[in-house]
């Protein structure tokens, strides 16, 4: 594939990018995405190459998320600037993006270095679209594990015990991941936090490579915490 910005990458349009993408179409890629529910085709070591060579550009980015592509979306994250959204657009952003990796991506490259990001966890955090939610899970355990100043961490694990059993998918996981990061960060709600994790049993059978961390928190925590013992 020819380099898109070899003139004038400020002149790269949206066309530009889509078909360089369509370049990049790759069909066993797809189907790996697709494994994970993510509808694109493109190798993400080629699709960060692409964007690289494009450079931060926030008004390119905008328009490639108009796009609704998930490639394209994928694209537009690594081209933004985290200081260059409001809250309303990073809001609007979220809401948009389906796909598990576009969230992923927005929420960690984009909203977690926002200065919007506390205001963003607190609007997401209960919101009925549990896909949402999940981001503002995933902000909370950013928050538990940098600066848990002001949480009620005791009130979150209430609702963890209560809601994340019969949680979806997605939202599960992010509540998961902030369960295990109380009970790793804060020994006065270990044992509850391993004690929740037990009665409910999320994540107990999940597969898990040798060498890695069962997300199962139980596990989770008190492999963390006797590695951190042993530092």
């Amino acid at each position: 594939m020819a380099p898109i910005t070899a003139n004038d990458p400020a002149a790269v349009t949206v066309a530009d990018v889509m078909s360089a993408l369509a370049e990049l179409e790759d069909p066993k890629a797809r189907a790996v995405n697709e494994k994970h529910g993510d509808n694109h085709g493109v190798n993400l070591t080629r699709l960060r190459a692409l964007a690289k060579e494009l450079k931060k550009n926030d008004e390119l980015a905008l328009d490639l998320w108009a796009t609704g592509d998930t490639a394209a979306q994928l694209v537009a994250t690594l081209l933004m600037r985290p200081r260059g959204h409001d809250a309303e657009s990073l809001d609007e952003m979220l809401r948009t993006a389906r796909g598990p990796k576009v969230q992923a991506w927005l929420v960690n490259y984009i909203v977690k270095k926002s200065p919007h990001a506390e205001v963003l966890r607190r609007r997401w955090l209960d919101d009925p679209d549990p896909v949402v939610a999940s981001a503002g899970w995933t902000l909370t355990s950013e928050r538990v594990n940098r600066n848990p100043d002001g949480l009620d961490l005791p009130g979150l694990l209430d609702v963890i015990e209560a809601e994340m059993k019969d949680a979806p998918e997605r939202l599960q996981w992010a509540m998961n991941e902030t369960l295990a990061y109380i009970g790793i960060e804060n020994p006065e709600l270990r044992e509850r936090a391993i004690a929740i994790g037990d009665r409910l049993e999320v994540l107990k059978d999940y597969p898990t490579p040798p060498g890695c961390t069962s997300p199962f928190a139980p596990t989770w925590i008190t492999e963390i915490v006797r590695r951190s013992a042993e530092k």
